[in-house]
């Protein structure tokens, strides 16, 4: 075990709960700790369902193209946790995050604090010692009473689009969830939203004019092409090449950074600088969005001319745009291996993609006990008129199964949750 992993776990247990939102428990550490949040280069805070981790890669990769220096704060992460934070541009070092995280640990002096609660202030205590020009900082879940929110004053708020998810914890609508999401926005701060739902829409815009903070969302994605789109704003039109991440719902993730790239105003970049723009869309990188792997156990198991795509998907929004991916894809047959958390909604994610699917192996979750059973997977399926639908111990077994029913598929696609797709990437990417 590493040493990070030992102090983690000791994290893991300083809360009863692991999700408990509260502004309280991290903002009386963060003073402890001399308050580091207030000493932060320019922030971009990101809220949203969905495209969160497409959109900062952009932001990412464009400020980088402009010759910026970038930190980037994350999760979860799917190998180390160590990806949750990005020291202007490198990711944080085994050494360096050990001695940030007993640093932590020992001025919290055993109080209570999620997990996530005192990561995120280490991660605070890491960008504030770290010379950057930019800080691009990821929402753990939800918004208004996140860890993250304690930032005042932002360079820029951006909210992607809002759709269903973590009901449990953010509400059971649509308008509840915008509610808890639209907490990030700050007055006299701009928050670009990317294209929403009208429910979504409303929401975010009524609490955006209650608290006085300035709407961007002039801006559309048009002209989609095999190598591009055109991105309308502010009366301008940019042709732009093809994002490197795939998917059509790419093309609103690349212009909802570049939108706030636009408004946010850091020194060195303006958005405007169309071939910088350009290279920071074709070098984004972002793992398990619709990723081809091309090595490991999984692979070479696969029949000659197969393909293995990996996504961490697990909600309605993100199966319909896989979805629409498929459908624009090379003719042939798609088998999905999947793997899902027992609080999503099973039946409801396969119901978009089911015509589109020969087999379907349902998969456990190794060290998730909150997982739905590869039985539960097999008869969602089978509800969703995917009729070869098999429960599986392993991804061995998983992908015999399926080679059974469709023995020369085109792609085999891995899905259902982003805990599935780090166990992938560590052992078969």
């Amino acid at each position: 075990m590493a040493r990070s992993d030992a102090i983690l776990a000791r994290l893991g247990k300083l809360h009863p709960k692991v999700i408990d939102l509260s502004l309280g428990r991290i903002s009386r550490l963060l003073n402890k700790l001399g308050n580091p949040h207030l000493s932060l280069p320019p922030v971009i805070h990101l809220a949203g369902t969905n495209g969160k981790g497409s959109t900062q890669a952009y932001l990412r990769a464009i400020y980088e193209a402009a010759g910026l220096k970038v930190h980037c704060s994350t999760s979860p992460h799917l190998v180390r946790f160590h990806e949750r934070i990005t020291l202007a541009g490198d990711m944080i070092s085994e050494d360096a995050l050990c001695d940030l995280l007993e640093e932590v640990e020992t001025v919290n002096d055993g109080e209570s604090i999620t997990f996530f609660e005192i990561t995120q202030a280490a991660a605070f205590l890491a960008f504030a010692r770290s010379p950057a020009d930019v800080l691009i900082l990821e929402t753990g879940l939800g918004g208004r009473v996140d860890a993250s929110n304690v930032i005042d004053k932002p360079a820029a708020t951006v909210i992607t689009p809002v759709s269903l998810d973590h009901q449990g914890f953010l509400g059971d609508t649509i308008a509840k969830i915008a509610f808890e999401k639209a907490g990030i926005m700050k007055p006299g701060v701009v928050s670009i939203l990317a294209p929403q739902m009208l429910e979504a829409f409303n929401t975010l815009v009524t609490h955006a004019n209650a608290i006085k903070a300035p709407v961007f969302c002039n801006f559309e994605v048009s002209d989609e092409r095999a190598d591009g789109f055109t991105m309308r704003i502010e009366g301008d039109h940019i042709d732009l090449p093809l994002p490197a991440l795939p998917g059509r719902h790419q093309f609103v993730n690349a212009a909802t950074a570049i939108a706030a790239v636009r408004k946010a105003g850091i020194p060195g970049c303006d958005g405007k600088n169309v071939d910088i723009l350009a290279r920071g869309l074709t070098t984004a990188r972002w793992p398990a969005r619709l990723q081809k792997l091309t090595s490991g156990p999984l692979f070479d198991a696969l029949p000659d001319g197969c393909e293995l795509i990996l996504d961490g998907g697990h909600n309605i929004a993100a199966a319909e745009a896989i979805s629409d991916w498929l459908s624009r894809q090379d003719a042939g047959n798609t088998v999905i291996m999947m793997g899902m958390l027992d609080n999503r909604d099973a039946v409801a994610f396969l119901k978009p993609l089911a015509k589109q699917i020969t087999a379907l192996a349902g998969v456990p979750i190794p060290g998730e006990h909150q997982a739905h059973l590869p039985t539960t997977l097999r008869d969602a399926a089978k509800t969703c008129g995917i009729d070869a639908a098999y429960a599986c111990d392993d991804f061995g077994d998983a992908l015999a199964a399926l080679l059974s029913t469709c023995p020369a598929p085109k792609r085999v696609l891995i899905l259902g949750s982003l805990y599935l797709a780090g166990l992938i990437l560590e052992n078969h990417g």
